[in-house]
C-alpha cells in the first residue's frame, strides 16, 4: 500500500522491497502471491492527502502434529514461571506504540527486527513445543509486555506475581513498548530445561525471567521492591472488557448486555462431568461391509454437512451425501436409510425464518410428505436435528410428539439478545429416552452453538408440564456451578428452563440446537480439563453417534 507516484516514495519502496528480499533470503522463506495498491494519494480541496507507506504480510506454515499446539491462556497458575524471550534484542523502542499515540506522539525510533535472532527463536520455541516444556505463550508485539501479560492472566483467569529486581530502564518503557518478543510460561520443574533450549540457540542475553503465576486472582508487579501495580485480576479485566461491552450495549439486547458483563465478572473453571468412559470406535465395527446407511441431508444454505457426515462415519456408519433436490427429483429414496441427520446452517439464508423454508419444501410437496411421514413411523429408523435441522424438526412436528396444531406446536425463536450468538458452552445430558444419548446422563460437557434463533418457546405451558414428566428434554444449558440455568450468556439465548433439545416420545427423534458433530474429536474442544486432555482416548461426543449405531445393529 504505498503512494509510489509521488517524490521519494518510490524510493522509499525499493528500500522496503530490498529489506523484504534480504530477510526471505536470511530467514528461508517465500511470498507465493500477493496484491498491491499503489495509487494511495488523492486531493482534496487542492492538497495531496497520501496514505503511509505500508507492507502486510500473512505467514503461514504446516504443523505436524495438532496435538502439540500452544495457547496463551495460562495452564498451571501457582506451578509455573513466565519467561521472556526479547527478540527487540533489549532495544525497548517506543515509536509507533499504543502507549505513545494514546498520547497524541508518533515516537522517534520504531521497533525493528534482526533476522537472525527471529531465525534463532523460531526454532528454539519449535524445539520446546516438540518436547512439551512450554504450556502457553503469547506475542509481546500489540500493546506490550503488560497487555500480554494480563491477557495471559485473563484468560487463565489467574494471578501474577511480577518482579523485575534489576530492571535498568524506565518501567514506562521497559512494559509499553511493541517490539517483538515472545513470553511463555513453564512449569518449574521444567526451568532447566527450558533454559538448556535457550542456550543451546544462543539466545541466553535476550532472555529472562519475568515472575510468577498465581492461582490467588492478583496482579502484582514490582520493580526493584517497588510496586508498580496492585490490583484484583478481575477488576482490570472488567476494564480491559469496557470498550467491548459498550460497542455490545449498541448491539445487543441492553438487559442482555448487562447481564452478562455481571455474569462473567467472577467466571470459573467448568466444572465438567462423565459418567462413561469414551472410547473409540472399533476397527471390527469401522471395517464391517453391510454398515447402517445414514442420510446427511442438507439444502440451500446448510453448512454443517461435512462435520456431520464425519462425526457418523467415525461411529460406523455408511455415510450418504443427500440434498433436497435428490429427493424432489426422485433420485434417492428414504426407504434405503436407517437414519437422517438435518444439518446446521442457513437454509434459505433464513431469510423466511428458521428453517420455514426447509419445512415447507416437506409439508407443501405430497410426495415428500408422504416419504418423510414413513421414515417417522418405520421403527427401525432415527433422526437428529442440529441448530437449523433442530429447528426443521420443531416445523415438521417431530419433536416432543406429531399431530400438535401450530399454535401448541414448541418452536425455536429468536435470541433474547437479539444477536447471533457463536459460544462455548456448558451443557448436562439430563436421563430421557433418546436412544443417541443412553449411558450419558448426568454427564457435563462443552459443546458449541451458533443460532440466532435458538431460544426454545413453549406456546402452551401444558406441553412444557409433559415434556418434563415425559422427560423430554435431553440436554439443558448450565452455568459455571453447575445449575441450570436461564442466565446469559451461560444460556446463549434464553430457552426457558435452560432447555436446549427435545426429543420424541420413543427416543428416535432428537432435536437439539448445540453441535456435538463439531466437538467430536478432542482437538476440536477450545478448553479441556487438563486430566481429560491427558487420560481419555477420544472426545465424549463421539458416544452418541456410536450410540446410533449400536441401536441400528440391535434393531434391524
Amino acid at each position: 500500500m504505498w503512494a509510489a507516484k509521488l517524490p521519494g516514495e518510490a524510493a522509499k519502496m525499493y528500500k522496503v522491497a530490498t529489506a523484504t528480499r534480504e530477510m526471505m533470503i536470511q530467514l528461508g522463506i517465500a511470498i507465493d502471491g500477493g496484491k498491491d495498491s499503489l495509487s494511495m494519494a488523492t486531493k482534496v480541496g487542492g492538497q495531496i492527502v497520501k496514505s503511509p507507506g505500508e507492507l502486510t504480510i500473512s505467514a503461514y506454515a504446516p504443523v505436524p502434529n495438532i496435538n502439540k499446539i500452544i495457547t496463551p491462556d495460562i495452564k498451571d497458575a501457582g506451578k509455573s514461571n513466565l519467561w521472556i524471550i526479547d527478540l527487540g534484542n533489549n532495544k525497548n523502542r517506543m515509536g509507533g506504540s499504543a502507549l505513545a499515540q494514546t498520547l497524541k506522539q508518533v515516537g522517534n525510533e520504531s521497533p525493528d527486527i534482526e533476522n537472525y535472532i527471529l531465525k534463532k527463536a523460531f526454532n528454539a520455541v519449535q524445539e520446546m513445543i516438540d518436547k512439551k516444556i512450554i504450556l502457553s505463550g503469547h506475542d509481546r508485539s500489540d500493546g506490550g509486555l503488560i497487555t500480554t501479560l494480563l491477557e495471559m492472566a485473563f484468560a487463565g483467569n489467574v494471578g501474577l506475581e511480577i518482579n523485575q529486581k534489576n530492571l535498568k530502564i524506565d518501567p514506562i518503557n521497559y512494559y509499553f513498548n511493541e517490539e517483538l518478543g515472545l513470553i511463555v510460561e513453564v512449569n518449574t520443574q521444567n526451568d532447566k530445561k527450558f533454559l538448556n533450549i535457550i542456550k543451546k540457540h544462543k539466545l541466553l542475553e535476550i532472555t529472562s525471567k519475568l515472575g510468577k503465576t498465581t492461582k490467588k486472582q492478583i496482579i502484582k508487579i514490582k520493580n526493584n521492591r517497588k510496586v508498580l501495580l496492585q490490583e484484583d485480576m478481575r477488576d482490570l479485566r472488567a476494564l480491559w472488557e469496557k470498550t467491548s461491552f459498550e460497542l455490545k450495549k449498541l448491539q445487543t439486547n441492553t438487559d442482555m448486555a448487562k447481564e452478562e458483563k455481571k455474569n462473567i465478572y467472577a467466571q470459573k473453571e467448568p466444572k465438567y462431568h462423565l459418567t462413561f468412559s469414551p472410547t473409540p470406535t472399533t476397527q471390527k465395527i469401522l471395517q464391517k461391509e453391510n454398515k447402517p446407511k445414514i442420510a446427511i441431508l442438507r439444502e440451500e444454505g446448510s453448512n454443517g454437512d461435512r462435520e456431520m457426515a464425519s462425526a457418523f462415519y467415525q461411529a460406523g456408519f455408511e455415510v450418504w451425501d443427500v440434498t433436497m433436490k435428490d429427493l424432489l427429483q426422485e433420485k434417492i429414496s428414504l426407504d434405503n436409510f436407517r437414519g437422517i441427520a438435518f444439518v446446521g446452517g442457513f437454509s434459505y439464508a433464513d431469510v423466511l425464518g428458521s428453517a420455514k423454508g426447509w419445512a415447507s419444501t416437506i409439508k407443501f410437496n405430497k410426495k415428500l410428505k408422504i416419504m418423510f411421514d414413513n421414515f417417522y413411523k418405520r421403527q427401525d429408523t432415527f433422526s437428529l436435528g442440529v441448530c437449523n435441522g433442530c429447528q426443521l424438526m420443531a416445523h415438521l412436528g417431530w419433536i416432543p410428539w406429531q399431530k400438535l396444531n401450530d399454535k401448541e406446536q414448541p418452536k425455536f425463536i429468536k435470541n433474547k439478545s437479539e444477536k447471533f450468538e457463536s459460544r462455548w458452552t456448558t451443557v448436562k445430558i439430563m436421563l430421557s429416552p433418546s436412544i443417541m444419548l443412553r449411558g450419558m446422563e448426568n454427564s457435563v460437557l462443552g459443546a458449541w452453538v451458533a443460532h440466532g434463533e435458538g431460544n426454545l418457546s413453549f406456546p402452551n405451558n401444558n406441553i412444557l408440564k409433559r415434556v418434563k414428566e415425559k422427560k423430554l428434554a435431553p440436554l439443558v444449558y448450565i452455568d459455571d456451578n453447575g445449575k441450570t440455568t436461564e442466565k446469559y450468556p451461560f444460556n446463549p439465548n434464553g430457552s426457558i428452563k435452560g432447555i436446549s433439545g427435545l426429543c420424541s416420545l420413543d427416543g428416535r427423534h432428537l432435536a437439539i440446537m448445540p453441535h456435538p458433530e463439531r466437538t467430536f474429536l478432542k482437538w476440536q474442544w477450545p478448553w479441556m480439563p487438563k486430566d481429560w486432555q491427558k487420560n481419555l482416548k477420544t472426545s465424549p461426543w463421539l458416544q452418541m453417534f456410536q450410540n446410533a449405531q449400536k441401536w441400528c445393529e440391535e434393531n434391524q
